[in-house]
Parts: structure tokens; C-alpha cells; sequence
């Protein structure tokens, strides 16, 4: 492989977020990207998913993680424990980088390697131990085992100057016995609408923008219901809301939004958006006007041109009337 120039090689290090993104995988299988997978090493009765794990705070946990090769060719690991957060594009499951901080799985879990060669066509085991610190909040601690790729393939255009590194991860699940604190809040609501100038002349829409807070200490899978009242208290729209991650982990928040179709083009009320998740519950609104403003204008327009005039013909009235009445004094003949 061709070494990047100096030049380039800060280049590198944005993008290897792009490699630890984890997608969501069925119960069943490891996390595979079709050339290496990694997953706990099997034992008992079958195979594990992920790691589900438990323990009290100042407890030390043993394990062991299994990398296999599925190429034709050996392939060389970084092996590492990482944090797990929600992106905040659409609310997936990912882990942070090598480089960055980590605050929990990720500085407690050790591999007992951190680089490995996997051959051709084969599978390496690893023990690795997990420390949870005595002051360890009790509550989920989401993370994964990262397998990273020592290779760097070449980025968009085959250009190695701006490449990529890629990993898989095996999903960590450590809860930390404790008090469980389930808490969802819906935040910072705002309703924009792209209606057209003159009503009734074409479709409107709005885009209801809202952020979700997981202020508790375990993960929930939260659902989203979206209601919208007009004038006099009518029920415009009621619906659950799709899009809304399966997973929110915890302290983590995420900016959604939602589409309405055929938004009202006059009227003024107000959008509701309640989460729910095991025993939390949060909701958040929004006012809204929907007014016309082109036709707004002109009427506007309309109703001071009509005062003005009024004004002026009052004037007029005004002038003619007193114009009229005989002067007074003088001799009569």
C-alpha cells in the first residue's frame, strides 16, 4: 500500500468515524461486513449475539471475544473496547473512535491483545477482562469490542491521500446493578411550513422538528405520537410518528423531524409530540399560524389604502360643508 503524502495524512483522521458506524444486526448473527466478523466466543449451548452482562459496581468480569477471517488472505487487527452513543443524523447505534474519550465500557473492558493477525480463512480468540469502577453509576453502559482494520483502503475516487480504515464491533450490554431511572423528555419544538402564496393554489406542508432526550440511566426504545389542534380546539392530525430510533441509550439526545402533508394553509393551533418508553413518558409543543401571508398583505395593503381614502373624503366632506355656512356681522339691507 501506498503511503499517503505528509501533506495528507491529517486527512485520515475524520474519516475513520466513517469505519466504527455499527448497524443494527439480527439477534442471531455477529457483526459481519462480509470480510471479518467478531463476536463473543460461543460456548454452552450456542452462539451469543451480543455481550449481555451484568454486574456491581467494583466487580471484574472475564470473557472473550472470537475474530474471524472469511478472505483469502491474513488479515491484522487493532482490537479495542469503545463507548457506544446514538449519531445524530438519524439516531443509530455507533461506537467512538480509538482516539476519542472513553468514559465507560470503553475504559473498563480490556482485550488481553490489542493487535492480532487473523490467517486466511480462520478465527482468533481473545480473553478480555471488564473492571466496573466502585463509583461506577448504576444503569446501562452500552459499548462494543472493535476489531479495526490495519489497512487503509482509498477513499472517493481512488485517492489512498484521503482514505478510510474500517471496523465491525460486537455489541457490548453491561448494566451496572442499581436503581433504574427510566426518564424521556421531548425538547426545543419547532413547526416551519412551506405553504404556497395564494391559498388554494397549490399543496402545503410542515416540517415539525423535535429533539429526544433519554434523561435516564437504561436504554429505552421510545415511540413518538404527533397531534395537531386548529382553531377551536379541532383535531387536525393524530398519528404515531415512524423514523424513531429503536434504541435511545442513555443521556444521549437526537434530532428528528417529521413530514405533514396537506398542512393547513389558514389556521392557528397548536402541534403535540408525546414519547413513551417503559414507564417514561415526556411530551413538547409548538404553536402555529398559518396565514396566507401574500393575500395577508394585500389585504393589509387593501385596509390602509380604504382608511386613507376615508380620512381624505372626511377631509373633503369637511371643507365643503364649511365653505357653505354664511358669513356673519355686517348690514342687512
Amino acid at each position: 500500500m501506498r503511503r499517503p503524502p505528509a501533506p495528507f495524512l491529517p486527512l485520515l483522521a475524520p474519516l475513520l468515524a466513517l469505519a466504527v458506524l455499527l448497524c443494527a444486526v439480527p439477534a442471531a448473527h455477529a457483526a459481519d461486513n462480509g470480510e471479518w466478523s467478531v463476536e463473543p466466543t460461543a460456548s454452552g449451548l450456542g452462539r451469543r449475539p451480543y455481550f449481555y452482562l451484568s454486574a456491581d459496581p467494583g466487580t471484574t468480569l472475564t470473557d472473550s471475544v472470537t475474530v474471524t477471517n472469511k478472505t483469502a488472505a491474513p488479515l491484522a487487527f487493532v482490537l479495542y473496547a469503545a463507548d457506544a452513543y446514538n449519531t445524530e443524523r438519524d439516531g443509530g447505534f455507533a461506537v467512538r473512535t480509538r482516539q476519542e474519550r472513553q468514559r465507560g465500557v470503553g475504559a473498563w473492558a480490556k482485550p488481553d491483545r490489542t493487535r492480532l493477525t487473523v490467517p486466511a480463512r480462520s478465527a482468533v480468540t481473545v480473553p478480555y477482562t471488564l473492571t466496573v469502577p466502585e463509583d461506577a453509576e448504576p444503569g446501562d453502559h452500552p459499548g462494543a469490542l472493535v476489531a479495526l482494520d490495519e489497512r487503509v483502503a482509498a477513499g472517493p475516487g481512488g485517492d489512498v491521500a484521503v482514505g478510510i480504515r474500517r471496523a465491525v464491533g460486537a455489541r457490548v450490554h453491561l448494566r451496572v446493578n442499581g436503581p433504574s431511572v427510566p426518564a424521556l423528555s421531548v425538547e426545543d419544538v419547532r413547526y416551519t411550513t412551506d405553504a404556497p402564496l395564494v391559498p388554494g393554489t397549490g399543496d402545503s406542508s410542515a416540517l415539525i422538528s423535535y429533539t429526544l432526550h433519554n434523561r435516564g440511566n437504561v436504554t429505552l426504545s421510545p415511540k413518538v405520537a404527533l397531534r395537531a389542534e386548529g382553531l377551536f380546539g379541532r383535531t387536525l392530525l393524530a398519528r404515531d410518528l415512524t423514523g424513531v430510533p429503536g434504541e435511545l441509550l442513555p443521556r444521549q439526545r437526537i434530532r428528528l423531524t417529521a413530514n405533514w402533508a396537506g398542512a393547513p394553509q389558514l389556521d392557528w393551533g397548536e402541534v403535540t409530540l408525546t414519547a413513551s418508553a417503559r414507564d417514561a413518558r415526556g411530551s413538547g409543543a409548538a404553536s402555529f399560524l398559518a396565514v396566507p401571508w401574500t393575500a395577508a398583505a394585500v389585504l393589509a395593503a387593501a385596509g390602509a389604502g380604504t382608511v386613507v381614502w376615508i380620512r381624505r373624503r372626511r377631509r373633503l366632506v369637511g371643507g365643503a360643508d364649511a365653505s357653505a355656512v354664511p358669513a356673519q356681522g355686517g348690514a342687512v339691507a
